[in-house]
């Protein structure tokens, strides 16, 4: 799978093995009064019901949280949106790049001077915004275990692109934009720019107390001649010849493996980082040592991403595959109550597929 624009082509469909892994699958028909009905059923014995469909949709749907509380009064209704619940664009469909990217300003703020906006790969955003409504949600249940009843909560993936760009969203409110960003040739500190080592991998140095360190930056680099170099001997003169010592770093990169510069820059307590290309991934050993891959014992899906929150002493479950849609329509059907001969009435009318 992988059929939108930038996604790898691969024959599992990843995307859907990941964001739908351990669920179960109902399809219902909520035209048909039949469907409706079972679906009332559903919720009046759920803790959470969570939608994304258009507002308009769920008005027609009567999916509106004053249409499904009074069936379940402990019903927590979480709503996730593009652009929020008020204002002349709610009812306006939101996407990843468009709503989380776009609109937020995330891509502007990516946006090399006089160049077109980077469109960003699809679904970064939604990730993330689905944290912040799985937070909502347990706020909501911890307020339910005071109060005995539900609510609802909403979070929509405008306000959750503002809060990822919040730094320069909060500049913004005071009046104060960014320069525009130039290419890294135009850097203005050579000691937090991006580097390239001789086996072609990248690491950015992130040199915040460079007066601190810039002595030991120089022996680990094996460029000690530096140190008493009049351009390079204090914060203000390094900024004054930025590109002369870009070139001086650059060539000094080139000669060394970024393992070896990796070892050498930890080994003198210089901060750094390594930027992996995808390819790097799989093979991280700390992200081996931290449990942010997991194996599945599925020949077809033989590892996939941990949940990202651990709890000590409770150990992680095992994602189950995701569901085919409604791969458990009998199952949930019989658990709320309906027999056999019923069931095959809703299929017989197509009310379930």
């Amino acid at each position: 799978m992988g059929d939108g624009a930038g996604m790898p082509k691969c024959a599992v469909d990843y995307s859907w093995e990941l964001d739908g892994r351990g669920k179960r699958s109902i399809t219902l028909d909520l035209k048909a009064d039949a469907g409706r009905a079972v679906l009332d059923r559903l919720i009046a014995r759920a803790d959470v019901f969570i939608t994304n469909f258009p507002f308009p949709v769920r008005a027609r749907l009567r999916l509106r949280y004053e249409d499904v509380a009074p069936l379940n009064a402990r019903l927590i209704y979480a709503s996730l949106s593009g652009y929020g619940e008020a204002g002349p664009e709610a009812n306006q469909p939101g996407f990843d790049v468009s709503a989380y990217f776009g609109r937020a300003g995330i891509v502007d703020a990516m946006r090399v001077a006089d160049g077109p906006p980077t469109l960003t790969l699809p679904a970064q955003g939604d990730h993330p915004t689905a944290m912040t409504l799985f937070g909502g949600i347990m706020m909501a249940l911890y307020a339910r275990e005071r109060t005995g009843r539900g609510g609802h909560v909403a979070t929509n993936l405008l306000h959750n692109g503002v809060w990822s760009n919040g730094i320069l969203a909060q500049a913004a409110l005071l009046g104060a934009f960014p320069e525009p960003r130039r290419g890294r040739q135009h850097a203005k500190n050579a000691l937090a720019n991006a580097y390239r080592a001789r086996d072609g991998r990248w690491l950015s140095l992130v040199i915040v107390r460079e007066e601190r360190v810039w002595s030991d930056f120089c022996h680990a680099m094996e460029l000690p001649h530096l140190v008493g170099d009049a351009r390079f001997a204090s914060r203000e003169a390094r900024a004054r010849h930025v590109p002369d010592l870009m070139a001086i770093l650059d060539a000094q990169f080139a000669t060394r493996d970024l393992a070896d510069w990796q070892a050498r820059l930890a080994a003198a307590g210089i901060t750094f980082g390594a930027l992996p290309g995808l390819r790097d991934l799989p093979h991280d050993p700390q992200l081996g040592a931290n449990g942010t891959f997991v194996d599945t014992g599925d020949g077809e899906l033989p590892r996939t991403i941990a949940n990202p929150i651990s709890m000590a002493g409770v150990p992680q479950r095992m994602p189950r595959r995701a569901p085919s849609l409604g791969a458990h329509s009998d199952e949930i059907l019989r658990e709320v109550g309906m027999a056999d001969a019923d069931i095959a009435a809703l299929r017989a009318a197509r009310v379930v597929v």
